[in-house]
């Protein structure tokens, strides 16, 4: 009997020097991305932090001890114990379960930043480098008066003006955060505008939006993937300081920047109280960072 020829592995399958489809070459590029992602342990560890923080959000009911607007004023401001892990607030409410709880508050605002500053600047950018002129010279303009303030100063303004809320303050840092996307979308475009597959595009009689939308913006994605994971750090301090300020999340929301402020009175003796959400924020802070360097390293196209 004669042996069936045995059908290639998918790693084989993926790694292939000759694909045979589009398909198949751009799971292959996804592929040797990862792995390349892969070997860089810092970036694993930030990407094990972020995915932590997905987790704890979802999962917040499951895993929160206690309910985090549960009040016990005999216990108030009791130091870490085997009943509440990082001990209690000025209300005695558990810390550990509002910073669970406070995850959601977090990953909702880095998620819609992250769907709407960096849409914004990619529009913006990619069509004041595609169409040039007045055009581009009016944008820009624009982008720089954006650039001009310091983005939380910028933030307060627009939180002032709106309200303080904890929507107001998404739209607030939305707002100012999508001048530096527009400037990388700009520069990417003025770039590859005079391509040749750019001039075949035009010969073929695609219009100024279908070259935009169907060619310029793809090739910017990666750059501004990496620039948004490395901005989320930036996103989530603006955000505490809003909420620090009473200008973001008002009480009794359990976002980390307000249980600063809560606990700043007694930051002294009862030091928990605020060094537990500072803690908090600081590491998924580092998580983005490590990520976002992970990320540039991948997907960085002039990188060695």
């Amino acid at each position: 009997m004669t042996r069936q020829p045995q059908s290639p592995s998918w790693r084989a399958w993926l790694t292939t020097d000759t694909p045979q489809s589009r398909a198949q070459a751009r799971l292959g590029r996804a592929w040797a991305g990862w792995c390349a992602f892969r070997r860089n342990r810092m970036a694993m560890i930030g990407l094990l932090i972020v995915l932590a923080l997905v987790v704890v959000a979802a999962l917040a009911p499951l895993l929160a001890p206690h309910h985090p607007y549960d009040q016990d004023l005999a216990n108030r401001l009791q130091p870490p114990t085997a009943g509440h892990w990082l001990g209690t607030d000025g209300f005695g409410r558990d810390i550990l379960s509002r910073l669970i709880h406070g995850a959601r508050l977090t990953l909702m605002i880095v998620a819609l930043v992250a769907l709407t500053a960096p849409v914004i600047g990619l529009v913006i950018g990619t069509v004041a480098g595609y169409r040039g002129g007045w055009v581009d010279a009016a944008l820009m303009r624009v982008t720089d008066i954006f650039l001009a303030f310091p983005k939380l100063i910028l933030a307060l303004a627009f939180v002032a003006a709106l309200g303080p809320g904890i929507e107001n303050a998404v739209i607030a840092i939305a707002i100012t955060s999508w001048p530096p996307y527009a400037r990388l979308a700009r520069a990417e475009t003025l770039t590859i505008r005079h391509a040749d597959f750019i001039s075949a595009a035009r010969l073929q009689g695609a219009s100024g939006p279908r070259i935009v939308l169907g060619h310029i913006m793809p090739l910017c994605v990666a750059s501004l993937v990496v620039r948004t994971t490395l901005d989320m750090a930036g996103v989530i301090l603006t955000a505490a300081g809003l909420g620090f300020l009473g200008l973001g999340a008002q009480p009794p929301l359990p976002e980390w920047g307000a249980m600063i402020a809560a606990g700043r009175q007694n930051v002294l003796e009862q030091w928990w109280v605020a060094a537990m959400p500072g803690l908090a924020i600081f590491v998924v802070s580092l998580g983005f960072n490590l990520l976002g360097d992970g990320l540039r390293d991948v997907l960085d196209p002039k990188g060695d």
